[in-house]
């Protein structure tokens, strides 16, 4: 038994890439190198365009991902991650670079890199549902409105007298300095956006930021008109990423403990929502903690290398996959082949427009932002939920992403304590000769053919959503009956999970039926448009009731086969 546990525990912060390569194939090895080169290519403009963002130099994105997706790809817990550095970080390393130079930006990666190899190491990648989704959603976009107001100026052309850090100066800076804009450079903006939003629906396997670039940049050149490239702002390098050593003082590093948790928690939070993402693509599972661990190693690698901190990218890491990447060798080659092209085309980087760069930093804004998902929490979410969510996109616009989180926390936990003890109540249980006394015990009812009964016991919120996943293990079953007698409530997060349960169910073929809803999950789930979903037939008020809706089912089932 101990050798079973000792086993178990082993395989979670075992690396994919050695359970993957057991069962290797040449077929597999050729997917998984075209998959890399096309990352790479979708990488490449990506990385530059990130890394101005986040105020270094051109070259300093490459070298997060060909160092920081490498080490994932190599010791991740994933089979298809791709990471590097993204649109998340981008406001928060430009703070760090503004106000502690670039020191300060490598002491605080690397010491958020000690930071999930430690969480990764105490197995604490499960710990990480415990943050809602509102705020989540709500940092995501604050994040990508900050970017999208950051990219004004260039898109513009837009002389600025003053150099602004924080959101709302750069609100000011752009008002003041709005008549100075350049018009070529909003015309090359607007190029290069179209290229983006309409190239996609033509030919998607030649990735559109490439061909903006390629594009805009051959525009510039030979039209001679006055847009500013990365060449006039930035000195490009084309040499390999080498050793740097930053100067560290215990002051420095004291200094950098909060920057450093905010990377490391973003870097852990946008990590594991990618790799969640992956596995519902290809149908495995990921290990949370060695996951963690990975990216914990693979920042202080960044750092270390002239890099910026770095995470799972989502959007690489679904371009991996639909590109026909199943294992950890298509990041590696990913990383690889952005290190040739960083050694042999780099100096091409310095044509190309600053309002290219930002028209590619406006999609990834738009890309990330998840404004549906935004849209539809406000229309179904209780008020304490849409509270925390728009308290969190504001916080994070107006002051940053530790507020955010902070205060969203704090907000989420007591509203959740107050919903918790509106609904709790205390009664008396009262036993004679031990014998059950229930007398709507599932065992003493008759189930129909082929029907399963789930009875979920406590109230359904984001830190329990992922508990109803095996609902659907039976494979055997053509009604799920939903038993929710002791649910006393249910938030965003659970009525989403009902919601999944529901649209597997109907994938498969299996109806559902509801028994004994409360008042206040019910008129959630109405809210969300679930009651009208499953039918208002398939609502029962008792577990008898529901069960013979169950049977009537069943043999509509028979007569129709």
């Amino acid at each position: 038994m101990e050798a079973s546990m000792k086993k178990s525990t082993e395989e979670k912060l075992k690396p994919k890439l050695f359970s993957v390569m057991k069962n290797y194939s040449k077929q597999q090895l050729v997917k998984d190198i075209t998959a890399g080169v096309i990352v790479a290519i979708i990488a490449l403009p990506l990385s530059i365009a990130l890394a101005l963002a986040s105020g270094v130099g051109p070259e300093q994105g490459l070298y997060t991902a060909i160092v920081a997706g490498f080490i994932v790809a190599f010791l991740g817990g994933s089979r298809v991650q791709i990471a590097g550095p993204t649109a998340a970080f981008a406001t928060i390393v430009a703070g760090i670079v503004a106000k502690e130079g670039m020191d300060g930006l490598v002491i605080s990666t690397i010491m958020a890199g000690l930071i999930m190899l430690v969480m990764g190491l105490c197995r604490f990648g499960k710990l990480i549902k415990y943050i809602p989704g509102t705020i989540t959603a709500g940092f995501t976009f604050g994040i990508a409105v900050t970017i999208v107001i950051g990219q004004v100026k260039d898109f513009l052309g837009l002389t600025f007298k003053n150099a602004p850090i924080e959101t709302t100066d750069k609100i000011a800076e752009i008002a003041k300095c709005i008549g100075s804009i350049n018009l070529s450079a909003l015309v090359i903006g607007l190029v290069s956006l179209a290229v983006l939003i309409f190239w996609p629906k033509k030919l998607e396997k030649i990735p559109a930021s490439l061909i903006a670039v390629i594009l805009c940049s051959a525009i510039v050149k030979l039209s001679g008109i006055e847009v500013n490239t990365i060449g006039d702002l930035y000195t490009i390098s084309s040499s390999a990423p080498k050793l740097t050593l930053p100067s560290v003082t215990f002051a420095r590093v004291k200094a950098m403990v909060p920057n450093a948790f905010t990377i490391a928690l973003l870097a852990a939070v946008e990590s594991l929502l990618s790799c969640v993402v992956a596995d519902g693509m290809i149908g495995s599972k990921h290990r949370s903690n060695m996951e963690l661990a990975a990216q914990g190693v693979a920042n202080i690698g960044s750092a270390l290398f002239g890099g910026i901190p770095a995470t799972g990218a989502i959007a690489r890491t679904a371009a991996n996959v639909k590109n026909g990447g199943r294992t950890p060798i298509s990041g590696m080659v990913h990383s690889v082949v952005l290190l040739a092209i960083l050694v042999l085309l780099m100096p091409y980087a310095s044509l190309i427009p600053m309002p290219t760069i930002a028209a590619i930093l406006f999609i990834v804004a738009y890309n990330m932002c998840g404004w549906k998902n935004i849209r539809d929490m406000i229309k179904t979410a209780p008020k304490s939920d849409i509270a925390v969510l728009i308290a969190t996109i504001v916080l994070t616009v107006v002051f940053d992403l530790v507020v955010a989180i902070g205060v969203g926390m704090v907000m989420a936990s007591l509203l959740f304590m107050k919903r918790m003890a509106d609904v709790t109540e205390a009664h008396a249980w009262i036993d004679i000769d031990d014998e059950d006394t229930d007398p709507d015990n599932i065992l003493l009812k008759r189930i129909p053919e082929n029907t399963r009964v789930y009875e979920i016991n406590g109230p359904m919120f984001f830190a329990a959503s992922e508990k109803f996943e095996y609902m659907l293990d039976d494979t055997d079953t053509d009604i799920l009956v939903i038993r929710m007698r002791n649910v006393p409530a249910i938030d965003a997060s659970g009525v989403a999970a009902l919601a999944d349960i529901v649209k597997s169910c109907d994938g498969l073929g299996v109806r559902v039926v509801f028994s004994h809803v409360n008042s206040q999950p019910m008129h959630a789930m109405e809210k969300a448009g679930l009651a009208e979903t499953v039918g208002k037939e398939n609502f029962c008020d008792h577990i008898d009731t529901a069960l013979i809706r169950a049977q009537e089912i069943e043999e509509t089932i028979k007569k129709g086969a």
